[in-house]
C-alpha cells in the first residue's frame, strides 16, 4: 500500500506529485533570474497571472552583481511579496531553475551562505498562502519571465500592475517576527520640497547593502529620489 506523502511534501511537492487538490483562483507565476557571467550583472522577472489568465504584474529589476542562483531567489522573493501583501489565497510558482524549485520542495539541501536566508524567508513566506505550489518547467514554457530578466539586463527595470492591494487584515498583539539576515526598513521618499503630496511611504529590504522594495515603486526610470530610512532592529 503506498503511504502519502507528508503535509510539508504536499505544500511543496511538484503539482501532479504531492499537491492537494487546487481550489478555483489560483494565481500563476512564472519567474526568472538571469546573470552574465555568474556571478556577473544580474536581473530578475516576474510575470503573474489571475485565475483568469489576465496579467496582473510585470515585473523585471537589475540586482548588481550577483550569481544567477541568487537572482532567481529575488524572483521567487518578488513573487511572493506580491502575492502575500494582496492576500492572493492560492498560488502556483513556475521556474526554469531545478535548484531553486528542488530546494522550495526539500529535496536539495541549502548550503550557500548567500541563498540560505532568501530561501528561509521564501519558506516561511510561502506559508503563508493558503494553497502554495512550486513547479520545475522547461526553459521555452518560462519564456515571459525569461524574456524580461534579459530586457531589465538590457534596456532597465520593468512594472506594471494591474491589482491593487487588498484590505489589510486586522492588527494582532502579537508583533510580526524578524527575518534573519534580513532587516525591514520603513522608508519615506520626497520629491523636490516638502510637500505632503509628492510624499510615498513604502517598505522596503536591505538585501547585500541594496535596498529592495517589497512591492513596485511604479516609479519613471531616472527619478531623484531623497530616502529617510527607519531600520527595525532585529530582536
Amino acid at each position: 500500500m503506498k503511504i502519502p506523502p507528508p503535509r510539508s511534501a504536499q505544500l511543496f511537492g511538484d503539482s501532479d506529485l504531492h499537491s492537494p487538490a487546487p481550489p478555483s483562483g489560483v494565481y500563476l507565476a512564472n519567474i526568472d533570474g538571469a546573470s552574465r557571467g555568474n556571478p556577473g550583472p544580474a536581473a530578475f522577472a516576474v510575470v503573474i497571472r489571475d485565475a483568469q489568465g489576465k496579467t496582473v504584474l510585470e515585473l523585471a529589476k537589475r540586482i548588481g552583481r550577483e550569481t544567477n542562483n541568487v537572482a532567481e531567489y529575488y524572483a521567487l522573493l518578488a513573487a511572493l511579496d506580491f502575492a502575500t501583501s494582496r492576500h492572493i489565497q492560492a498560488l502556483r510558482i513556475r521556474s526554469d531553475s531545478e535548484l531553486l524549485v528542488r530546494q522550495m520542495q526539500g529535496r536539495y539541501k541549502v548550503k550557500s551562505p548567500d541563498l540560505k536566508p532568501m530561501y528561509e524567508r521564501a519558506i516561511r513566506m510561502s506559508k503563508q498562502i493558503p494553497y502554495f505550489t512550486i513547479e520545475h518547467v522547461r526553459r521555452e514554457q518560462n519564456s515571459d519571465a525569461d524574456g524580461l530578466a534579459n530586457v531589465a539586463l538590457d534596456s532597465g527595470d520593468l512594472s506594471r500592475s494591474e491589482l491593487t492591494p487588498a484590505k489589510a487584515a486586522p492588527e494582532t498583539k502579537e508583533a510580526p517576527q524578524a527575518e534573519p539576515s534580513l532587516r525591514h526598513a520603513a522608508s519615506a521618499i520626497a520629491a523636490p520640497g516638502d510637500d505632503s503630496a509628492s510624499r510615498l511611504r513604502f517598505r522596503a529590504h536591505v538585501l547585500k547593502g541594496a535596498l529592495v522594495p517589497v512591492d513596485p515603486l511604479d516609479l519613471p526610470d531616472g527619478t531623484l529620489v531623497d530616502v529617510d530610512i527607519r531600520v527595525h532592529d532585529e530582536e
